[in-house]
């Protein structure tokens, strides 16, 4: 029977490739959690919500119609049925979505959706706070991590690669602020589970990173 797999860690720490990787290579369901606040973010946005209203943001919830499907290697976000993996990926939904996940009220209104979504096991699931505030549970605990220089390389190629303008000192800064706010919020901070495997990917490859996750979930989903 398959296990919970969380996977946390900051910004560019090569979370989403390795969970998706992960997740095909096991045959699990792949549950982003970051995409969730993406898409909190984004729906605030457009119906003229600040950020920072947690009350406000918290009451799109319940009408998100959350689902994700695993299509080509790409793991699709829709919300009521709307393909939106392509508009939460920009750096502003980046940006907000980092800030309407440091409210309590939105994380309080989400924390049941990612629950019920990973409950019957066999998921993989990346995020932030998965391993000590989601999933405390879970028999299979990552903290993925990479140093500063390395993460931005990775989010300045990723960026150039879906055509956009990218200056990286500006990468850069973007990715200090977020781990200070991830790292410094009063609700659900980031940090590493007590009971997590650290894994600093700095120098190895997403497919190096996955053996390794593999054997581990593979021995625990067996024990």
């Amino acid at each position: 029977m398959g296990v919970v797999v969380a996977i946390d860690g900051p910004a560019g720490a090569g979370k989403s490739t390795t969970a998706r990787l992960l997740a095909a290579r096991l045959g699990y369901t792949l549950l982003d959690t970051g995409a969730i606040y993406r898409v909190m973010a984004l729906r605030a946005r457009e119906r003229g919500i600040a950020w920072d209203d947690g009350p406000g943001v918290a009451s799109l919830a319940d009408g998100l119609g959350l689902s994700f499907r695993l299509e080509d290697g790409v793991n699709r976000v829709f919300a009521a049925g709307q393909d939106l993996s392509a508009a939460i990926r920009t750096p502003e939904i980046s940006d907000g979505a980092s800030r309407v996940s440091a409210l309590p009220e939105v994380r309080a209104a989400l924390l049941d959706i990612q629950r019920r979504l990973g409950a019957a096991g066999g998921v993989v699931v990346e995020g932030r706070d998965i391993g000590t505030v989601v999933f405390p549970e879970a028999k299979a605990k990552f903290f993925l991590t990479a140093d500063t220089d390395e993460r931005t390389r990775r989010r300045v190629a990723e960026l150039r690669g879906a055509g956009r303008a990218v200056d990286p000192a500006q990468t850069r800064a973007e990715i200090v602020a977020r781990d200070q706010r991830d790292s410094t919020r009063a609700t659900a901070p980031l940090r590493k589970a007590d009971d997590a495997i650290e894994i600093d990917s700095s120098a190895l490859g997403a497919d190096e990173v996955v053996e390794r996750m593999a054997a581990i979930v593979q021995a625990r989903a067996g024990s």
